[in-house]
């Protein structure tokens, strides 16, 4: 499996009418193919089958370069896995170097939804994401609370979990005076999955921080908890 014979099974699949909704939507300038999200899913399972790690990297590498929508989320598929051996290095240091080309909210979710895989593998990468929480790029910044949606699923964490969960609210609670759209829905939605594992700590941040966050970013925050307080 190499790149050309990738982007061509990709091309075999478009739908230019489909293309043109895509680009509309989306807003970003580059090239649409009109692939479904199950389409692109189902051509990568298959490159990932085909190849080793360090063959999915070099794919993954050339169809983001091609910045083709379909290439681009078909990369960030090939390296969600939860397990990468012997070992997940590269396929980490290319998907940090993506952020700076994110401009629009699927591609970037795509993308972290791969570095969420990566974080778990390697906690230790967090301080990488620190990094990323001082950008001036909004979709970088938008990523650090995308990457570390697992820290707030874990029911029982343990010590290091909640350390690290601690340190992604504190990273948040600095974003809160940035209320671009998608930074305070980000902040909103990171705190809502937080509130069904752990309701205290959503609570507790919101009455610190919810003066200053939008309106819309609060509601979300506490969504699953009224509608929890309203059962009881």
């Amino acid at each position: 499996m190499n790149l050309e014979t990738a982007l061509e099974e990709l091309e075999a699949l478009a739908n230019p009418a489909r293309a043109e909704e895509m680009r509309a939507y989306h807003k970003a300038d580059r090239r649409y193919l009109g692939l479904t999200n199950p389409q692109i899913a189902e051509l990568a399972q298959a490159w990932r089958e085909a190849l080793d790690v360090e063959g999915r990297v070099a794919l993954a590498d050339g169809l983001w370069q091609s910045d083709i929508f379909e290439a681009r989320v078909a990369a960030a598929k090939l390296l969600t896995q939860a397990r990468l051996r012997p070992d997940d290095q590269a396929a980490w240091a290319l998907i940090a170097s993506w952020t700076a080309d994110f401009d629009s909210w699927a591609i970037a979710d795509h993308a972290s939804m791969a570095a969420q895989k990566r974080l778990m593998a390697d906690p230790t990468r967090l301080d990488e994401l620190e990094e990323w929480v001082a950008s001036d790029h909004l979709w970088t910044r938008r990523a650090v609370l995308v990457s570390t949606l697992p820290w707030t699923k874990q029911n029982n964490p343990r010590p290091e979990e909640l350390e690290a969960r601690d340190r992604i609210l504190g990273w948040a609670a600095t974003m809160v005076p940035d209320h671009r759209q998608f930074i305070q829905k980000a902040i909103g939605a990171w705190l809502r999955d937080l509130s069904k594992h752990d309701p205290d700590r959503t609570r507790t941040f919101i009455a610190a921080h919810g003066e200053a966050m939008k309106p819309v970013a609060v509601k979300e925050a506490l969504r699953l908890l009224k509608k929890s307080d309203g059962a009881g």
